[in-house]
């Protein structure tokens, strides 16, 4: 069989999360004593021994949800997450015997005929392992004692899950994927943009701000091109971080922007540009990722006064700090301009990931240099002797030269334009870096 997918499973507040993060070998899903923490999947390539598998992370299972406006969409989730699995693994607590919120997520789980593992969490004795057996009487298989925080037990749990599923086949392109993170303050429409774009229900889309709380993450083919997205938490001021969930979501959302490639910075057409939109373009921009800009709600956007030729103009204004950025207006909701995204992530990708040869730069660069000299005076003058691409994603330039600390930041910036005039870089950045000559 193709690459297994295993899904972990249970009622709310069971370690379902510990164990996620303990099989996937980091902090990941969100750990939280408070029920209903994890309300999204959320999902990561692993391995254990030879095996490897797609872990994925579920919401607790709960007919009295502490959060009645979200339960349907929650549930929804699981369903879709359970329906997609090759093996789960249902988490039980041993502490809490067998409740009826047990029996009602076994019944789910029991319909959907996959192979199943019982993980008895939170045995972190012998006398705890004895309570194990009540578990039996929900019907789904063989019970495995297990502590997630301790680490106890969970090796002999993966290998009767492994020893029940068909070996692997050789997988051909689990790596060669665009990895494209969707960002932006909270409740800007980007689950609602994502699901239209991935073609799946995978992200919950609510009116409350801050539902989506991990990040999120689901393969679509493209014209032939594997694209990863990643929806994510929404970015609050840090001052409006709170404590806990809220700072761990935020810290989560920045690592999906420092692991992606393309970063699509989503803003909100009926509050145009915010404070908070520019703090998360500048994580993004610290992290020298390309960048598309997608003014979302443009079917709402008559309250701003702006055409479009308008709009572009000032976010580019408001932007001046990422160059040459493309902005894309959408509306998620109507599918307006989404059909528009996805060739320009195609395409600024090209742009992040294109590598010039050595001569061509060099002409570049001493043309340039040849129009506008650089200020100074006889051995005081800083020279430039050799200019190359030293690599791709994102484009970066090495320059040999003397005295490089005189080289002004504005003459710098003179050079990087002269490259964009060039060779484009549409939407990426262009880092650039100074080294003495040695002699």
């Amino acid at each position: 069989m193709a690459i297994p997918v295993v899904v972990i499973a249970g009622r709310p507040n069971v370690g379902k999360s510990t164990l996620f993060n303990r099989l996937a070998g980091r902090r990941i899903a969100i750990v939280s004593d408070i029920p209903g923490t994890t309300r999204d999947r959320v999902s990561i390539d692993a391995e254990w021994g030879r095996h490897r598998y797609v872990l994925v992370d579920t919401a607790g299972v709960n007919d009295h949800p502490h959060d009645e406006l979200l339960w349907e969409d929650i549930r929804a989730q699981v369903e879709i997450a359970l329906s997609q699995a090759d093996a789960i693994i249902f988490t039980v607590d041993v502490n809490d015997g067998v409740t009826d919120a047990d029996e009602d997520a076994a019944n789910i789980v029991r319909r959907t005929g996959k192979p199943v593992v019982v993980a008895a969490n939170k045995a972190d004795s012998l006398a705890r392992e004895d309570m194990i057996y009540d578990f039996y009487s929900l019907g789904l298989g063989k019970v495995h004692p297990i502590s997630a925080y301790h680490d106890t037990g969970v090796g002999d749990l993966m290998q009767s899950l492994f020893d029940d599923l068909p070996p692997n086949e050789p997988e051909t392109d689990a790596h060669n994927s665009i990895r494209v993170a969707i960002a932006g303050r909270p409740n800007v429409g980007k689950s609602a943009l994502f699901n239209i774009l991935t073609g799946e229900e995978r992200a919950i889309v609510s009116p409350v701000p801050g539902t989506t709380r991990d990040t999120v993450d689901s393969l679509f083919d493209y014209r032939g091109t594997r694209i990863a997205f990643l929806d994510t938490a929404g970015l609050r001021r840090r001052g409006k971080t709170e404590a806990g969930i809220e700072k761990y979501s935020s810290i989560r959302t920045i690592n999906a922007i420092e692991r992606c490639y393309v970063a699509v910075l989503v803003l909100d057409a009926t509050e145009f540009v915010t404070a908070q939109d520019t703090h998360v373009a500048g994580y993004i921009d610290a992290a020298s990722r390309a960048t598309i800009i997608v003014l979302n709600k443009w079917d709402l956007s008559a309250g701003l006064h702006l055409d479009r030729a308008e709009a572009e103009a000032e976010i580019k204004n408001r932007f001046k700090f990422i160059p040459e950025v493309p902005i894309v207006f959408t509306s998620a909701l109507t599918g307006l301009g989404v059909g528009k995204l996805l060739p320009t992530i195609l395409a600024v990708y090209e742009e992040f990931s294109k590598h010039m040869n050595r001569s061509e730069v060099s002409r570049v660069i001493f043309d340039a240099m040849g129009e506008n000299p650089m200020p100074g005076f006889g051995r005081q003058r800083p020279r430039i002797y050799r200019a190359i691409q030293s690599r791709s994603a994102p484009p970066t330039f090495e320059f040999t030269a003397r005295n490089p600390e005189l080289i002004h930041f504005s003459y710098r910036r003179y050079l990087e334009n002269r490259l964009r005039e060039k060779f484009g870089f549409v939407g990426s950045p262009v880092k650039m870096s100074f080294q003495n000559r040695k002699k």
